[in-house]
């Protein structure tokens, strides 16, 4: 500290000799002006604090010594003169290029020995590290309270060390209720329901976090309107600093809606599970690669394996190694294109059980998207024990079909006798008269006798036809069925049929009005002989100068073929009895062409009828069933 000599320099006194030493010791910048304000006496802090340009302070007016802020000080020094003493609020002087340092001023006068004012004393306290310290507490408290405020979602709040709300975030206000005026200051009981306040559940989990660091759980809490909600809770020990007082953070995030879709979800799945294991159908899902996802309890049932077995593994295995190539081929155009031809639609396909055994099966598929990845479900029936009651079926249609051959022909016993009496007993006349003119020897008879041979001939061929066509109806007769067209299986039937027409001026062709019709699964002998007969029929009824044809027509379920002619008709009394036994116009006919046209057309699955021609003439109809074709595109 620099103390000038009474003598020397204006302003000093003596005392101030005395006076330095004890001023020196005081860790604050120190500075006397007299009742001009003229500096007095500075100690050595205030020289280290701050430095003066032209050297010795002393002597020298507050506005040298304070180019900023000059008027202030000057107005505290005089208060001061007049007597009073105060400290202000901390201020930091605007020096340029340097760090900002606050102080807070304290100001009273100074005496002499009498008790006179003689000036006043400026102590600058440094409270930088303070100032700096509760800004920086400050920005915390405000960032926090930001970073609380914005956390959607979550409840945030912080508790003293006694449980009390000393922060509470507008998402604690959105979730419980409560406004931060009513939280604010009052302990976190208000959270609970009366029943756990009095077991001291809430102090339990404080004191829980207090000890292990930390406390979390899924617990129930009430909202101010007294509603329950289930909440994951986190209660954080904050251990104080210089910048934030001990306590604890809490964490509160509503899972009510998330809690009741994972039970819907459990309870789904549940019942998904629940669903898989009694549906008759099999079930079988297969990811966009082909790979086994689940696989049902009737998929185990059907094809032999266990579903831990096949999952993850390509679902050809499930497949004869001969449709293995095709289902490959069809699922990586499925990956490129996802394009499907075999999408809903049922399919009949042959599996591959376990043991290696084959069997047919219906399949029907359907895409799911799910969990970001494309699936194809496909429901499976097995067939063979329904393909086994219809061969068993068809074996009983052909045995009724046999019985009723056998039944028609007790009525028409009878008939049949007395057709084949008549040539017998013609035949045993010739013969008896043959007989009795070899006896007599008369020469001139011989030409009789041959003529009467020839006779016995003919009656004798005529009951041999009979009998013929007799066994022929009465045969049963097994399917064999192919694969036919349909329009080729009518033009060869009617080829030669046809040629013959031609010479009696009659047209006669095949029309097939739908292109690309689909095959068709028949005996292709006995159907072609359906339609011969109803083309003879038709020829014969025309007579000359007219038109026969056969039209064929794809409907959905079925094919349809018509036999058309521009003939006369048939009489509404007999349309009832077209398909009955022995029923026929024709003098050589026995009747028994429709017949067994409807009987064939029968053990098919079809339906024959008559009905009158659009533009006159008459019309025969047979349907007979599509054929469930099956796809290559095996799944």
């Amino acid at each position: 500290m620099k103390l000038g000599d009474s003598g020397d320099h204006q302003g000093r006194v003596p005392y101030t000799r005395l006076a330095g030493p004890l001023i020196d010791q005081i860790p604050a910048a120190i500075a006397l002006f007299d009742a001009d304000l003229r500096c007095v006496m500075v100690n050595a802090r205030w020289l280290s604090q701050f430095p003066f340009a032209a050297g010795d302070p002393v002597g020298r007016d507050c506005s040298d010594l304070f180019t900023n802020g000059c008027e202030l000080l000057r107005g505290y020094l005089e208060r001061a003169i007049a007597g009073e003493i105060f400290s202000s609020e901390p201020a930091a002087p605007n020096v340029p290029d340097a760090r900002k340092t606050w102080f807070r001023s304290h100001v009273g006068p100074w005496r002499d020995t009498r008790g006179n004012v003689r000036g006043a004393m400026l102590v600058c306290e440094n409270v930088t590290a303070e100032m700096e310290q509760t800004l920086r507490s400050k920005v915390l408290r405000k960032e926090l309270s930001l970073f609380v405020d914005n956390a959607e979602g979550f409840a945030l709040c912080m508790l003293d060390e006694e449980g009390k709300v000393t922060i509470w975030n507008s998402g604690a206000e959105r979730l419980s209720g409560w406004s931060e005026a009513e939280a604010l200051g009052q302990t976190y009981e208000f959270l609970f329901d009366p029943e756990e306040r009095e077991q001291g559940v809430p102090l339990q989990q404080l004191e829980l976090a207090r000890r292990n660091g930390t406390f979390s759980d899924r617990v129930w809490r009430v909202r101010k309107d007294g509603v329950r909600f289930r909440a994951d809770v986190m209660i954080s020990r904050i251990e104080g600093d210089d910048l934030l007082p001990s306590g604890f953070g809490q964490i509160l995030r509503d899972v009510s809606n998330e809690e009741f879709q994972a039970r819907s979800l459990e309870a789904n799945t549940v019942l998904l599970r629940a669903i898989m294991q009694t549906i008759p159908d099999a079930l079988v899902v297969i990811d966009i690669e082909g790979r086994i996802l689940l696989f049902s309890k009737a998929a185990e049932e059907m094809f032999g394996y266990e579903a831990r077995e096949v999952m993850g593994r390509s679902v050809s295995m499930l497949m004869p190694e001969r449709d293995r190539a095709a289902h490959d081929a069809y699922m990586s155009h499925y990956r490129r294109s996802g394009e499907s031809r075999v999408m809903g639609r049922k399919r009949r396909l042959i599996g591959q059980r376990k043991d290696g055994t084959e069997f047919p099966h219906a399949l029907q598929i359907a895409e799911a998207i799910g969990g970001g990845q494309r699936m194809i479900a496909g429901f499976m029936q097995d067939l063979s024990d329904e393909e086994a009651t219809q061969a068993k079926l068809e074996e009983l249609q052909r045995e009724l079909a046999h019985m009723s051959r056998v039944h028609e022909m007790g009525t028409l016993a009878s008939t049949i006798a007395h057709e084949l009496n008549q040539p017998l007993m013609a035949v045993a006349n010739i013969v008896q008269t043959a007989a009795d003119i070899l006896k007599k020897g008369d020469p001139a008879s011989r030409m009789v006798l041959a003529e009467a041979l020839e006779d016995a001939g003919r009656e004798t061929l005529r009951a041999g036809d009979i009998l013929r066509r007799l066994r022929v109806f009465l045969s049963r007769g097994e399917l064999e069925k192919t694969l036919e067209e349909p329009c080729k299986l009518a033009e060869d039937a009617i080829y030669f049929e046809a040629a013959g027409a031609r010479y009696r001026n009659i047209a006669c062709a095949v029309e097939c009005t739908t292109p690309g019709m689909p095959p068709i699964l028949v005996d292709r002998v006995q159907i072609q002989q359906v339609i011969l007969n109803l083309v003879k029929n038709a020829i014969q009824a025309v007579d000359a100068d007219g038109r026969v044809v056969v039209r064929v027509v794809a409907q959905p379920d079925q094919m349809r073929f018509t036999v058309i002619d521009t003939g006369p008709g048939i009489s509404p009394d007999r349309v009832k009895r077209l398909f009955e036994p022995f029923n026929t116009t024709k003098s050589e006919g026995m009747g028994l062409g429709l017949p067994i046209c409807r009987s064939i057309i029968e053990a098919h699955g079809g339906t024959i009828w008559y009905e009158p021609a659009p533009g006159g003439g008459a019309a025969f109809v047979f349907t007979l069933p599509q054929y469930a074709e099956e796809s290559d595109d095996a799944e």
